[in-house]
């Protein structure tokens, strides 16, 4: 008797993963970013400071500047994150491991660099990205290549470095290019480097069942799969996710407790700025706008800049949602590496002379 062999994955399930990615990137992404580029080329903003909300300062903290904040964020990703919710949940059921093995299993710089690439169309902020992350681990993909495309998500946005561009000036797209495939291919190789060995997050079988029967994948169990997936990640991410934007949302005066000219460029302040960059959460592109008013303020070059490349990359709700995907060794080196280029940021942004 010949052994069984593995049944194979629908083609018609591929094609509908291919069918969300790119019609709700063009939805979600793709269609308003081209319309927001005329808008900040014309106007040289894209809104106001979401810490803010245009006013001078961040508000004290209380409920209602919890509740506020989290009203403004979530309508702006919240779009966003139901996609990523919906591409994380149909990678883990609707695309074969063997193929995201064979383009971000490797631990080579091929695979950091594949990570990298693939997520310049993707263009989520951190958190939207972060269920997408899941679906990849899940599927056995590399720590190193998985945290290049998340990283790459923010840092190599073509988007935000043409609205930064326009708003800012094409020097600060420069330095945030520059460093951001620093910070890609860096913390991607670095991650890759720690272990030699994989190690599929706790509990993730489901990328490797046997899956010889044939039945596995009619539509209608496999349509179940995706909907116990969705629906678990949902419910998994969802709750703490919530929890944390309200935290840091009230948080908003404690931590930017003076946005004027007395932030100047001394380390302190340009450390202060890389560690609560790395911890806020803010949407795609948020950080433009901020960065703009803090300038206009007075505020020192070395700490914007330092914000600049920190707010994006990852927070405290996003390295929360993939933290069962990562070991803390990881999350550890990743967060640390987000903090060391901000410092990085802000000197080269003083050095450069940005501030003349």
């Amino acid at each position: 008797m010949s052994p069984s062999r593995p049944a194979r994955h629908p083609a018609w399930g591929i094609a509908l993963v291919a069918l969300i990615a790119l019609a709700g990137l063009f939805y979600v992404k793709w269609a308003p970013y081209y319309d927001r580029a005329f808008v900040a080329a014309q106007t040289h903003s894209i809104g106001a400071s979401i810490l803010t909300g245009g006013q001078d300062a961040p508000p004290a903290p209380s409920l209602h500047a919890a509740l506020d904040y989290a009203k403004v964020y979530g309508l702006a990703i919240w779009k966003a994150l139901l996609l990523g919710l919906l591409l994380g949940s149909a990678i883990q059921v609707l695309l074969p491991p063997r193929w995201i093995e064979r383009w971000l299993g490797r631990r080579d710089a091929g695979g950091v660099v594949t990570g990298g690439l693939l997520s310049i169309p993707s263009m989520m902020c951190t958190c939207c990205a972060a269920p997408v992350i899941n679906g990849l681990r899940h599927c056995r993909a590399a720590p190193g290549g998985t945290a290049a495309y998340w990283l790459g998500n923010t840092m190599l946005n073509p988007a935000t470095l043409v609205f930064m561009g326009f708003v800012l000036g094409w020097h600060w797209a420069g330095l945030r290019l520059a460093l951001g495939l620093v910070m890609v291919l860096g913390v991607g190789w670095a991650l890759n480097r720690m272990h030699k060995t994989d190690c599929t997050p706790t509990g993730d079988t489901g990328a490797t069942e046997a899956d010889t029967d044939p039945a596995f994948f009619l539509p209608g169990q496999v349509l179940r799969r995706w909907a116990r997936a969705f629906a678990g990640m949902a419910l998994r991410l969802l709750p703490e996710y919530l929890v944390l934007v309200l935290l840091l949302g009230a948080a908003r005066a404690w931590l930017f407790p003076v946005l004027d000219f007395s932030i100047d460029n001394s380390l302190v302040w340009i450390v202060g700025a890389a560690l609560v960059g790395t911890l806020f959460v803010i949407p795609t592109a948020g950080e433009v706008p901020i960065v703009q008013a803090l300038l206009a303020l007075g505020v020192g070059v070395g700490p914007a800049a330092a914000l600049l490349v920190t707010l994006p990359p990852v927070s405290l709700p996003s390295l929360a949602m993939v933290s069962r995907s990562f070991r803390r060794s990881e999350l550890a080196v990743l967060a640390l590496g987000v903090i060391v280029l901000g410092v990085v940021a802000g000197g080269l942004a003083i050095g450069l002379g940005f501030g003349g």
